[in-house]
């Protein structure tokens, strides 16, 4: 058997990790993660983390195993919070929940896990595990979960093999039903507890008050852009040609003052991304306004009137850095070479068919179908199958 140290978050889904390790008969370690905290924008009632530590270390209490808290605040605050904050304010949407996953979770509570001797880290995600033999030796698979309404393969998009090696992930097998079940039979505290829509072991944070801490309120104008403008018609017309310009066509066209009507003002272009209705408190059209684009330089907003505008829809997308981080290197493009997918660009989305090519210095993804909300900052994860296998920034 081995020492498994888990990762209790003080929700259902960890508690019946610990559980279900317990009961196959394994050395099992509780370790709460205590990451950043701020009072003054966590809504205390809907996820404080005091509370779900007690209920960790009740669960605990409950299955006779070892608990205890990992204070990881200060690697949080520099490796996630300031990151979110320095990409806000380039424009960008960041994704903490991948970023807590790879700098956090898989890396120092990993870390502080082997250090106890631990054999395995173990986690509440609803993923799977696999082996493979290939040419270049054994390889970790990261699948979805078995549950397609609760598969988080996209949150582990940027692991890597050393870091799957290490993990166990004993519910990815499982419907949440199913889970809630073992919970309520076996009497554990956290059975009936809701599950937590907060930012990553934080809590639910108010994502407004959180980013004016360092990202002041500067007015700034509301552009409304026409369904036919011409940037956006040649766009479109682009993404036709015969022979692609992978870099014309990942790039969406890129709008000024002049291109539109104002018809309102906001209160920071850092504070908006790109497919956003609400926040806006611009109202008197038949249809609802959306972001379109953002420019943080010139701290303006670009907006479309109605859900199908087509400035919100885009063809390609590039990677930043020109990179791609691949879960299974086996798998890596050569330059040159393109490759199908399937691809998703936000979490809970239904995967989409693209294609992957890799030129002598960058990376692109061309989508069969044109794609809502491409988001500069967010992961764009690649699958084969129910297999995440690469991921990269979009650019």
């Amino acid at each position: 058997m081995a020492r498994i140290v888990v990762g209790m978050s003080g929700g259902v889904d960890s508690s019946v990790v610990a559980l279900l390790l317990k009961q196959q008969g394994h050395e099992v370690i509780g370790l709460f993660m205590r990451n950043w905290n701020e009072a003054s924008v966590t809504l205390e009632d809907e996820c404080p983390w005091i509370d779900d530590s007690r209920d960790a270390m009740m669960v605990a209490e409950q299955l006779g195993i070892p608990f205890q808290v990992l204070d990881l605040s200060e690697e949080y605050k520099e490796r996630i919070v300031d990151y979110m904050f320095r990409e806000y304010e380039k424009g960008k949407t960041p994704n903490p929940d991948v970023l807590c996953n790879r700098e956090i979770k898989f890396d120092s509570f990993l870390k502080a896990a082997l250090k106890l001797g631990a054999d395995y880290v173990a986690t509440g995600h609803y993923v799977q595990k696999a082996e493979t033999e290939t040419p270049k030796g054994k390889m970790y698979r990261l699948l979805a979960g078995a549950d397609p309404n609760k598969d988080q393969s996209y949150f582990l998009c940027q692991l890597n093999q050393f870091q799957l090696s290490k993990a166990l992930f004993p519910i990815g097998h499982l419907l949440k039903p199913e889970v809630r079940k073992i919970a309520e039979e076996n009497n554990l505290v956290t059975a009936a507890k809701r599950d937590s829509q907060g930012l990553c072991f934080i809590g639910h944070i108010s994502l407004p008050e959180f980013l004016q801490q360092q990202l002041k309120p500067k007015k700034g104008d509301v552009i409304e852009i026409p369904m036919d403008h011409p940037k956006i018609v040649e766009y479109r017309t682009g993404v036709n040609y015969p022979t692609m310009d992978l870099a014309a066509v990942s790039t969406p066209p890129r709008f000024s003052a002049e291109d539109g009507v104002k018809v309102g003002e906001h209160n920071g272009a850092h504070y908006f991304t790109i497919g956003q209705r609400k926040g806006l408190q611009i109202g008197g059209t038949e249809e609802p306004l959306f972001v379109i684009q953002t420019d943080v330089t010139k701290n303006i907003i670009y907006v479309g009137r109605g859900s199908e505008h087509p400035g919100l829809f885009q063809k390609a997308a590039a990677f930043e850095e020109g990179k791609l981080h691949w879960i299974r290197p086996d798998m890596e493009l050569e330059v040159g070479e393109s490759r199908d997918f399937l691809i998703r660009i936000r979490y809970r989305q239904q995967l989409f068919s693209g294609k992957i090519y890799r030129t002598s210095s960058e990376y692109f993804a061309v989508f069969n179908e044109l794609q809502k909300s491409v988001t500069p900052g967010q992961f764009l994860a690649l699958y084969v199958e129910n297999e995440l296998v690469a991921s990269g920034v979009i650019a």
